[in-house]
């Protein structure tokens, strides 16, 4: 089956949902315009219920099929990022320091041409259960919302998500089974001394050959304390010190994050990270202060569901990439599929530039895909019986 024809009727209108969502990008929980937008879509379409105010700006909308059933949840994102739109179109963010350059628009607009169809056509035996959350760049949305028991308030069985994917073709998809995507820690690292005149380091105490030598200590726990076999990435992306040549600072700053797949391996990362900077600050008589940012669990989709997700991708689609090499971004979806079953996907939006760069742009041409996909899991995991 490909595309659901009633939803390639109305691609003009997701087409035009997202623009509209691109065109006033919001950060965070605070989504009062994307959220209020949102709602009256699905006010228009009949769902049967709609809980708003969850998470601060998530909403929850509830579809009835004909028949009782179980209930399955699918998800989208709604937030923005904090950085220029440099896309070009003419629906460019009006909100200087906002973008949609992860693709998060399109991925509403997915789900709202989904419950525009199974509101249409109720085609099913259960509930789809309908979760536009907030905050999945910055937050942790998925978490809050998991926390604030919307998974068993709607007696939710599995859940479903999407995420496009510049560089994979058009409208073809993409998963794994396990770990898709990683667990993230940030962490900030303030080393110090004591300051004083360049010409006297002898009365100082130099935090910057400190800082120097962490950086190339903390490559160690990659590259001789984990298992080769297994994925760990320790980076550093930040140092700072200092303000002016003559000047030797009291403090200097290493700050990074941490990736992996498997969470005794990103325990044992985090540890010798805690071993190494003390270590390095004795060594170098400096003290030593470690603030870990705790990000996202690991993504690990299960594998029946996983398998089920494909098939209904395929049918759909046409082609979908079932053994893809797993990811090194985070994705608070990851909370949802610690608490229930389910499958994470990427739909591929051609060779575009990729997400988080200003001048990414969702292409529409895969908004019905993406619903299509979003409607036949419901109508295949809630099949309508004689």
């Amino acid at each position: 089956m490909p595309v659901v024809n009633r939803i390639s009727a109305f691609a003009d209108d997701m087409a035009a949902w997202r623009h509209h969502i691109h065109r006033r990008p919001e950060l965070g929980f605070d989504l009062p315009e994307t959220a209020a937008f949102v709602a009256a879509r699905l006010r228009e379409f009949g769902v049967d219920e709609i809980h708003e105010g969850i998470a601060t700006s998530g909403i929850v909308a509830l579809i009835h099929g004909r028949a009782k059933g179980p209930a399955i949840g699918l998800r989208a994102d709604m937030d923005a990022l904090p950085m220029e739109d440099l896309s070009g179109a003419p629906y460019a963010s009006e909100i200087p320091g906002r973008a949609h350059a992860c693709g998060h628009d399109g991925h509403t607009a997915m789900l709202l041409g989904a419950a525009r169809y199974l509101a249409e056509t109720r085609n099913f035996a259960g509930t789809a259960v309908l979760l536009f959350q907030p905050a999945e760049e910055q937050g942790g949305g998925g978490q809050v919302m998991v926390q604030e028991g919307v998974l068993d308030r709607f007696a939710v069985q599995q859940v479903y998500a999407m995420h496009i994917a510049p560089g994979t073709p058009l409208g073809e998809f993409a998963t794994t089974p396990g770990p898709i995507m990683a667990a993230v820690d940030d962490f900030s690292i303030t080393l110090r001394g004591r300051g004083g005149h360049a010409a006297y380091p002898h009365d100082a105490t130099d935090p910057i050959p400190g800082a120097c030598a962490l950086v190339g200590a903390l490559q160690t726990i990659a590259s001789r304390n984990a298992d080769p076999m297994k994925q760990l990435v320790v980076s550093v992306t930040q140092v700072h010190a200092g303000s002016a040549y003559n000047v030797i600072p009291e403090e200097a700053m290493v700050s990074g994050t941490i990736r992996s797949y498997d969470k005794a391996l990103h325990a044992l990362a985090r540890r010798r990270l805690e071993e190494i900077v003390h270590g390095h600050a004795a060594a170098f008589d400096l003290g030593a202060q470690i603030d870990i940012i705790e990000g996202y669990p690991p993504t690990v989709n299960d594998p029946d569901r996983t398998a089920f997700a494909a098939e209904v991708a395929r049918e759909v689609a046409g082609r979908v990439d079932t053994a893809m090499v797993p990811e090194m971004g985070a994705e608070d979806f990851s909370f949802m599929l610690e608490a229930r079953p389910g499958a994470f996907l990427f739909l591929g939006n051609g060779d575009t530039p990729m997400c988080h760069h200003p001048a990414f742009d969702f292409d529409d041409r895969a908004l019905p895909v993406g619903a299509s996909t979003f409607a036949r899991l419901i109508e295949r995991a809630l099949p309508l019986t004689e």
